[in-house]
């Protein structure tokens, strides 16, 4: 079958190419409009955001809630279903639905996830795992050894070396190929598969001396991603703007939401560079109900409130670069990005 080219005006950049080869799918948990105005504000009016040109809305609800957890939320992304909250990779009905990364796997593509958080946590696990509910960490687990993922850096270790049933997954890994790692000290790392768990449960905030360290996971996510010829599907995630909207801690937000834009600005520069990659960026659902109630460009100063220390039914942004964005414009539901990630890597086709 011939293959379809379409010129794709996205600002000043060209994409030839109508089906892009990779997607980089970016989460930003806890993420609303407020969250990005006020990172934006911090860091001098300016955000790798804006390079953007096509944007549009989720509604996401769970099928048990209007408001959404960051599982039902991530589960709708990775599954296309809606589901309860709590939920990882299971439609309502607690049935385990393929997921987008389990989809590129057959397809021969390599796959990865990166997060600031344990990498067992809802969101991450949401796209490897089938699990009940979001506690079962060690279950969760235990479902990375079902699959072929080549790249997976965050928290965690702890759920795979320290368990209740005395088993240690590490060296499991291992046994299957893996180069597995307790650090970010991997600048020898350029090929193979690996898995590194820097934290035993969740790294560190930014403003506690995380440094650059979701840059870096980004980074070499896709150097490492980017051999294989057939393409790749990664979700990076910046975990831990959700938990300063939890902790209704203004600072906390802005950090995290700044830091969460460098690696966006890596993926462009890589996609705008690549020109067959898609770049999504979006959020679960926002945290907070966090209010700008003051603030400077030119100082960064950022005066913020906060209605609630749970989630809000906002809608949220979806922001997409690259060939295949156009399809992200407009208002559709969290599950349809599922529908659009897949039809754009044309997963589940021969």
């Amino acid at each position: 079958m011939k293959k379809i080219f379409a010129l794709c005006l996205i600002g000043a950049q060209i994409f030839a190419q109508k089906a892009p080869k990779n997607v980089i799918f970016l989460i930003g948990d806890g993420m609303g409009v407020s969250q990005i105005y006020a990172g934006l504000t911090a860091n001098r009016g300016h955000l790798n955001l804006e390079r953007i040109k096509v944007i549009g809305f989720h509604k996401n609800q769970a099928s048990n809630n209007y408001i959404t957890d960051s599982a039902a939320g991530a589960t709708a992304f990775a599954t296309g279903k809606q589901t309860y909250n709590g939920a990882i990779g299971l439609d309502s009905l607690k049935v385990p639905s393929t997921t987008l990364l389990e989809l590129a796997e057959k397809k021969g593509l390599a796959t990865g996830l990166v997060s600031t958080c344990d990498i067992t946590d809802a969101t991450p696990s949401s796209f490897i795992a089938h699990q009940r509910t979001r506690s079962m960490h060690e279950e969760i687990a235990g479902d990375f050894l079902k699959t072929d993922i080549d790249v997976v850096i965050g928290g965690g270790r702890k759920y795979f070396e320290k368990r209740k049933d005395g088993l240690n997954l590490l060296d499991s890994l291992r046994k299957k190929g893996y180069q597995v790692h307790s650090d970010l000290t991997l600048d020898g790392v350029n090929k193979g598969k690996i898995v590194a768990l820097y934290a035993e449960e969740n790294p560190i905030k930014v403003m506690e001396g995380r440094g650059d360290a979701l840059l870096y996971s980004a980074k070499k996510s896709l150097e490492i991603l980017g051999q294989n010829k057939k393409g790749f599907f990664v979700m990076i995630e910046g975990s831990q703007i959700d938990w300063g909207g939890h902790a209704n801690d203004t600072d906390y937000i802005v950090t995290e939401m700044v830091d969460f834009d460098k690696s966006i600005g890596y993926a462009l520069d890589f996609a705008a560079k690549n020109k067959e990659t898609l770049v999504v960026i979006t959020a679960d659902h926002e945290t907070g109900g966090f209010a700008l109630m003051g603030g400077n460009m030119k100082t960064g100063e950022v005066k913020g409130a906060f209605t609630t220390k749970g989630h809000t039914g906002q809608m949220i942004p979806v922001f997409a670069f690259g060939p295949g964005s156009e399809a992200f414009a407009g208002i559709y539901n969290n599950y349809d990005i599922f529908t659009k990630i897949k039809q754009a890597l044309q997963l589940g086709q021969k």
